[in-house]
This record gives C-alpha cells, structure tokens and sequence, in this order.
C-alpha cells in the first residue's frame, strides 16, 4: 500500500479525494491510501478524511506520494517539497509555468529514484481516441484546432499557452513533434478578452494552427478542422461517457507506476512528450511577449 495525500481541496482535490476513498474494485488504484489532505484553509474534515499539515505531510514516513491538485502557479514548489522529501508525485497539468523549472523537476525525481506523472485527462477521453484512431495513417495537409472558453486568472493558471496546454497536447499526439513557425495574442484588456494565435509546422513541415480565445460568456468548446490527403475531419467524432471516470483512470496509470506494471519505454515516451510540450509552451510564451514589445 502507498500512503498517499491529497494537496488542494479545489473542485479537481475533492474528485482525487472521492476516488482515492472509492477506487475502482480490483484495480491498481486499490494500492492508494488516502492518509489525509494539505489545504491553505482550515477545513477540519472533508468526506470525513482528516485535514493535515503540510510539514505533516512532507514528515510522515508512512506517506509515500502526494496528488497535487493546487491553482497552476504553486505546482512547481509543491512538486520539488515532496520529491525533495522522497515522496512520488501526481500533479495535475501543467507541471510547472516554464520549461527549465519542468525539466529540473523530473531531473530531482530521477535523482531522488521517485515516480513524477503529469496527470493529461484530456488524452484518455473516448471522444480524443476516437478522433486519435480517426487520424492515425492519414497524412496531414493542413489542420486547425480552436478551443473557446471563459477568462482565467492568469495569475494564478499562467500564460495561455501553459494554461492551454491540453490542446497542444493533443496536436503533439496527434502529428508528433512540432515546431512553432509563429505566436501572437490580442487582448482588451477592458473587455476581459483575449485570442493567441499559434503556427506550427509539423516534421513533414505541414502547417497546424492553434487558437486559444478566452472571453466572458464565451462557451467552454473545441472545433477542429484538419486535412488529409484522402479528405478532411471537421467534427470531433461522437463517443460514449467512459465507464471509468477520468481522473479515476489516471489514478490507475499513477497506481501502475508506483507498482512497476509501466515499461521504461513508455515512462520515456511520456515524459518526452510532456517536456516537448512545455518547451513548445515557452517558446509561445516567448514570440506572444516579443510580438507585443514590438506592437506597444
């Protein structure tokens, strides 16, 4: 068993906190014990699960890992506390709000010998691996994904292009690695709006273009347009609710690490794409700022 706890009792905490109490039968995540959770407020208890201090935490010998559930901003610090404490660690995405600190971070994990698994809900989604099925052997052309949604609180979610960085995860799962040709955003900063505009070029050095827009009463969606040589995908395919919950399932992919049942190769390719896709986040980061400088 792995004594485990949970750090932030967010809306995202509250769901870790409810599977890591009721893990799907006879699946690895039965090898989770929740031994309490970490919150900046005093909770007392919350679905009877006892509150505790972080040093607590960081202390305890008999806790073994810890789900990071905290606003994007406090990720990094609360990563290296319990790597740094010899603790393995789950934290929800992104890992941290630049390249350099994530690759830092997964280098204190392997020197520590710990699990660090960045949690990507949105590639084990049944409409994501229908879409993924869908793509797979087609050669691209062109494509275009475009994702809408409310304001975030840039302080505390980071720049767009990490707060965004489930849909740069798709593009990069979808057509490998990528590089960025272009990055520009717009803000009104009176209407509380803003749209970044990336392209890519993939490895064949075909074009992909992401949109991130963000304004009040914008509805939360995903549009896709992508081009292949035998026709075009402009819909995302329609898929069944999962019978496993999806935070419930990378639970289970956090559980089978921890329980060696995840090969080398496929740590190796995940973390090359978690870090590929952080890198490609900075270098955004980097064209938005210049382009603005050069516009102001």
């Amino acid at each position: 068993m792995f004594g485990t706890v949970v750090v932030g009792v967010g809306i995202a905490g509250s769901v870790r906190i409810r599977d890591l109490l009721n893990p799907s039968p006879s699946s690895p995540a039965e090898h989770l014990k929740l031994m309490g959770f970490v919150s900046r407020r005093l909770l007392g208890d919350v679905q009877q699960v006892k509150q505790i201090s972080l040093q607590s935490a960081l202390n305890d010998k008999e806790v073994h890992a810890a789900v990071i559930s905290t606003d994007n901003r406090s990720h990094e610090e609360n990563i290296r506390m319990f790597l740094e404490a010899g603790k393995h660690v789950l934290v929800e995405y992104p890992m941290a709000m630049s390249a350099t600190a994530a690759h830092k971070l997964w280098a204190v994990a392997e020197q520590k010998g710990k699990i660090l698994h960045v949690e990507h809900i949105e590639l084990l989604g049944e409409e994501y691996k229908q879409l993924k099925k869908e793509v797979q052997g087609k050669e691209l052309v062109k494509g275009t994904l475009h994702f809408t949604g409310g304001p975030l609180d840039e302080e505390r979610s980071g720049f767009p292009a990490f707060s965004g960085i489930a849909r740069l995860t798709w593009l990069v799962d979808l057509f490998g690695d990528l590089t960025v040709s272009s990055a520009v955003r717009e803000e009104q900063k009176e209407s509380n709006s803003s749209r970044m505009t990336v392209q890519f070029q993939t490895a064949n050095k075909r074009p992909l273009t992401w949109i991130e827009e963000r304004a009040p009463g914008m509805k939360r969606d995903k549009t896709i347009n992508f081009c292949f040589k035998n026709g075009c995908l402009e819909n995302l395919p329609k898929a069944p609710r999962p019978a496993v919950g999806l935070f419930m399932q990378d639970l289970i992919l956090f559980a089978k690490k921890l329980l060696g049942q995840v090969s080398k190769e496929e740590l190796a390719a995940e973390k090359r794409r978690i870090l590929h896709c952080l890198d490609l986040a900075d270098e955004i980061q980097t064209h938005c700022e210049r382009t603005a400088k050069i516009c102001s």
